[in-house]
């Protein structure tokens, strides 16, 4: 691995690369605009995926000049279905696959800062070479005297200072964009993005993840689920050490070809722990990607699943728990003029569209742009038993849909964002790993 150097934190340079990115974008969606339109519905919608494509390939590059916060901002964004389109999520989920070692002397300027010592000297035995990379830092192998094997996640110098920055070329971006694409009113962009960015500014301070793993393995802790120990002693705002686990993420673990016994027993193992973490416990992890979990088999766990990075949580109140859980449950009435109704309240109640939008205009505008979406996302519940090897594929509502939709938006409730990033990763997931689970569980009353 080649090393990096830290993010670019100067105002000059930052504002340069935020305002040629703005230039960049307007250009194209002006160029895509003065073409002439495609002749069939076919063409058209290859058309508009091209250059939703272009669009975020333009947007990732200036993210990557930042460096900086920009691979979880990426990350994140490519997860908010409905906020951005498809094309452009596709190309910011290539975020999940960079990776940008430190070099050996930028991790000694992080421990002496952290801890006034080298990291050779804070440990028994400290590897240099990363074994594992994070969206804001990489992790290393370390050994300490009475504990064992630890593994030390250091985060990338001068990240905190980036947030702003990066949102700002967000801000920035998604203004050129709005006028051209189906994206929802300025009012709410503005509080997806006050989400992601407090949401950034929690994951930089290692120790309040440190707080919340304790919390997690406390409160969640569940047959056949690991969460490794945190060491308070050996942490710090940009130093996060806990225990070891050894096991494979998810490409590993499949290229071992498990048994379907196997992909059965780990997929119900995941979504027993997300169901009673959001429902019972109101408190989820909200960054539901490979990366953050290890299939684990060995003599001290057994076979068990192995829970990693708790910087992206997420609490839930019961009001959202119950607004959450009544609106699957319309969701998965049969179709007829009583489901449209309750879907109509739900969305009310939700505080999503106004309440003086007549039936008429939710089914013919607002309906399509959603229904799909949360169709997809309740599949599983329609019958005790669901095979995810099997899960359907998400298709994305036309633009006009989502423009209709988008005029009509009220608002989000505050939690909404980063449950539904986590419910997509939680589908992938599933999906990824093939298994077939029972779906029953306590809080959701299954409907054929």
């Amino acid at each position: 691995m080649s090393s990096t150097k830290p993010p670019r934190t100067t105002t000059l340079t930052r504002g340069a690369i935020t305002g040629m990115a703005a230039a960049r974008l307007g250009a194209a969606r002006l160029g895509q605009r003065l073409r002439p339109p495609a002749s069939t519905p076919a063409a058209r919608a290859l058309a508009q995926d091209r250059d939703e494509a272009q669009l975020g390939r333009i947007l990732f590059q200036a993210l990557s000049q930042l460096r900086g916060s920009a691979l979880k901002v990426s990350q994140l964004l490519s997860m908010d279905i409905g906020f951005l389109p498809a094309g452009v999520r596709r190309e910011l989920a290539g975020a999940c696959y960079q990776v940008r070692p430190l070099n050996r002397a930028l991790i000694g300027k992080v421990f002496r800062q952290a801890f006034a010592q080298e990291p050779e000297s804070l440990f028994d035995h400290f590897e240099p070479t990363a074994f594992a990379a994070a969206s804001l830092g990489q992790v290393h192998r370390a050994k300490l005297q009475g504990f064992g094997a630890v593994a030390v996640k250091v985060q990338y110098p001068g990240i905190a200072a980036t947030i702003p920055s990066d949102m700002l070329l967000l801000r920035h971006a998604l203004k050129v964009l709005g006028g051209t694409l189906p994206l929802p009113p300025q009012h709410v962009i503005d509080q997806v993005l006050a989400d992601i960015e407090a949401t950034l500014l929690r994951e930089v301070d290692y120790r309040q993840e440190a707080a919340q793993q304790q919390w997690f393995a406390q409160h969640a802790a569940r047959p056949g689920v690991v969460i490794p120990q945190v060491l308070m002693s050996h942490t710090r705002a940009q130093v996060l050490t806990q225990q070891h686990l050894s096991g494979l993420h998810l490409n590993e673990w499949l290229a071992s070809q498990p048994s379907q016994a196997e992909r059965n027993a780990h997929g119900q193992r995941l979504f027993d722990w997300f169901m009673h973490c959001a429902f019972e416990l109101g408190h989820i992890h909200a960054d539901l990607h490979p990366g953050n979990f290890l299939f684990i088999a060995d003599d001290v766990h057994g076979q068990a699943l192995g829970i990693l990075d708790f910087g992206c949580t997420r609490p839930l109140s019961p009001e959202f728990r119950r607004l959450i859980l009544a609106h699957w449950s319309a969701v998965l009435l049969p179709c007829s003029p009583d489901r449209d109704s309750a879907l109509l309240q739900s969305y009310i109640r939700m505080g999503l569209i106004a309440p003086d939008i007549s039936m008429q205009t939710f089914v013919s505008d607002i309906m399509p742009a959603l229904i799909p979406l949360q169709a997809w996302a309740t599949e599983p519940f329609r019958q005790s038993h669901f095979d995810f090897s099997h899960k359907s594929m998400l298709t994305q509502p036309s633009s006009q849909y989502q423009k209709n939709f988008g005029q009509k938006m009220c608002g989000l409730p505050a939690e909404l964002p980063t449950f539904d990033r986590a419910w997509l990763g939680l589908m992938h997931m599933l999906s990824h790993i093939g298994a077939r689970i029972c779906v029953d569980n306590p809080w959701l009353q299954r409907r054929s």
